[in-house]
């Protein structure tokens, strides 16, 4: 299986690690240090290599960071996250933090009355992370320092850099050579004036060459560094032993192969102006290019928009993952009525998932690891079930599924919520409402122009009025067999970045009783350019297409709660999974999709 169950982090090492950690930052004359989750080229999911939050504190999340100082250690987690954190630090110890809510310069101007010198590795951070610190704190006495990594320097047994082979992704799913996409991006640089562009993103790196790799688990990217020049020539630094010669030859003439040690070196000698990314680039790249002398300028990694906007090959091969990923997904529903709640324990569910999903003969990796809580447990958002957490299913209770899978062609990722037995009422109303969120996000049309942020508040509208919310954002973007969480586009009170056609996002509200229950509904869709109306004004506007197909479990749907809008979404959408699915999955499978897709 890809996903296992042992667990990762115990709360009773993060103490001893501590201390030293402490003794290591005295011994250096520093007051505090940063240990954040991410790694060099700032992926939400990095390799053993890289998980020195996890390491030092026993928290697993996939966002987070932790500051320690002589006398606390704050654990800056999201909403997501609060729940979760409580179970795998050592409270006594280690201090949560709710972050963005109590931002870091803040907090340290807090704990450090007297000021203080707090280190960082350049590496890990971003100028513009490390710039909004510094002007929290700017005239506190405190300041930041870049300096060697600390944990590194007492992690004895920290794992060696991954050496992820790397594989072609073939042109029938990019739809594009990387040749072109180099062209196209060359002359966006010339346009502006730039000579080159320093891109360290993994999965900008990926989709540019279309090249897939395994550096870290669950998403197929390639770690290393990238220097794009104006004119389209591109220097790859990533250690040779990952590239086999297929690889080498389909790079071609066009892309120069150097180790990652010679990166430092080669920014050095770079003629600018130089575009960085403040907001994903490590700050040592601009310490390095202005200690050179090497003029840098501030820019967008220039992948972002154009691997964000996915062409006609990448979306068809996305609704074709979705439907393979669909049939998987409507055996396992249909086993999971039949046997639950029985005997079945949480990782019984996920083993079985995984099982039909390979079934299929087409998954190369989950797409992360599956999110399966049953009662209280789904209340918390990234639960990962372990050996020891494990529990068994309950009739009574709702259980929550997040899983996806990793297809040559598409990405995936899906959340239901099932009952097992018969849910409570007030379960009953919240997921309505929940559904309502989803069906509003799945059926709005918007003006060009606007933002996730402009639409994250249809999906809370229901929840809203009954005093009710969730805290993570509605939607996040999903890459084309690439990671499944991907920028810059997200459904999200904060995401200022416009939607564009060819952008594949989640939709996926939900709501979360502390000790009770979890619920979360989440379907894939692109964005595409809205159909014509008869009356409309002559102005562009766009809607979603959906890419996932897979029931909604009626059994917790007040159909009375509906408005007729929302009730004929739901039956056509259950209409066209019955078209789509039916004919893909066994006779079994069949028979129980018909009873789960029956108008309402």
């Amino acid at each position: 299986m890809f996903q296992t169950f042992n667990v990762t982090a115990r709360p009773e090492q993060g103490p001893p690690r501590l201390a030293r950690l402490r003794e290591t930052l005295a011994a250096e004359g520093l007051t505090g240090f940063i240990v954040p989750r991410a790694d060099a080229h700032q992926g939400e999911y990095v390799a053993p290599h890289d998980e020195r939050l996890q390491w030092l504190t026993g928290f697993t999340g996939s966002a987070g960071f932790c500051i320690v100082l002589p006398n606390v250690a704050g654990v800056f987690i999201d909403g997501r996250y609060r729940v979760q954190v409580k179970a795998q630090v050592d409270l006594a110890q280690y201090t949560p933090v709710p972050w963005p809510d109590v931002k870091p310069g803040d907090w340290l101007k807090d704990k450090l009355p007297g000021g203080g010198v707090v280190g960082f590795d350049a590496w890990l951070h971003t100028a513009d992370e490390i710039a909004k610190i510094e002007a929290a704190l700017e005239g506190t006495g405190v300041t930041l320092k870049p300096v060697a990594n600390c944990v590194d320097a007492i992690w004895p047994d920290q794992p060696a850099p991954p050496q992820g082979k790397v594989i072609v992704h073939p042109l029938e799913f990019a739809g594009e050579s990387s040749a072109d996409k180099r062209a196209r991006l060359a002359a966006e640089l010339r346009m502006a004036g730039q000579a080159s562009a320093v891109i360290t993103l993994p999965d900008s790196i990926s989709w540019l060459l279309n090249i897939r790799g395994s550096d870290v688990a669950r998403n197929p990217v390639v770690h290393g560094f990238a220097i794009l020049r104006d004119d389209g020539a591109l220097t790859l630094f990533i250690d040779p032993a990952k590239l086999s010669d297929e690889v080498r030859a389909h790079l071609g003439d066009g892309v120069t192969l150097a180790a990652p040690a010679a990166f430092t070196a080669a920014l050095t000698v770079l003629a600018g102006p130089v575009r960085v990314d403040r907001a994903t680039a490590p700050l040592a790249v601009w310490h390095i290019l202005e200690g050179a002398g090497v003029a840098a300028v501030a820019g967008q990694d220039p992948c972002l928009l154009p691997k964000a906007r996915k062409n006609a090959a990448e979306i068809e091969g996305m609704r074709v993952a979705h439907l393979r990923d669909g049939a998987a997904m409507v055996e396992f529903l249909a086993w999971l009525d039949a046997n639950a709640p029985g005997d079945l324990t949480e990782v019984d569910v996920v083993t079985a998932l995984e099982g039909y999903r390979r079934a299929t003969n087409s998954l190369r990796e989950i797409s992360f690891e599956t999110i399966c809580g049953s009662g209280p447990h789904g209340a918390i958002m990234h639960y990962r079930v372990t050996e020891e957490t494990n529990r068994a299913l309950a009739s009574g209770e709702l259980l929550v599924v997040d899983s996806g899978g990793q297809y040559p062609d598409g990405t995936t990722d899906i959340t239901r919520t099932v009952a097992l037995g018969q849910p409570p009422e007030e379960a009953r109303a919240a997921f309505t409402r929940v559904l309502q969120g989803m069906i509003a996000i799945s059926r709005v049309r918007w003006p060009k122009g606007l933002a996730g942020r402009d639409l994250d508040g249809f999906a809370r509208y229901n929840l809203w009025l009954a005093g009710q919310d969730f805290d993570h954002g509605t939607g996040h973007g999903v890459g084309a067999y690439l990671s499944v969480h991907e920028g810059p586009q997200r459904l999200s009170r904060i995401s200022e970045v416009p939607l564009e056609a060819g952008m594949i996002l989640s939709n996926e509200p939900g709501y979360y009783r502390e000790g009770a229950f979890g619920i979360r509904i989440e379907n894939l869709v692109v964005v595409q350019p809205a159909p014509e109306l008869p009356g409309a004004d002559p102005r562009p506007m766009f809607s979603f297409e959906t890419l996932t197909w897979v029931p909604i479990d009626r059994r917790l749907i007040d159909a009375d709660a509906l408005s007729r809008g929302e009730r004929e979404w739901l039956n056509d959408y259950h209409a066209a999974v019955r078209a789509k699915i039916g004919p893909r999955v066994s006779d079994f499978a069949r028979g129980w999709l018909e009873a789960a897709t029956a108008p309402i």
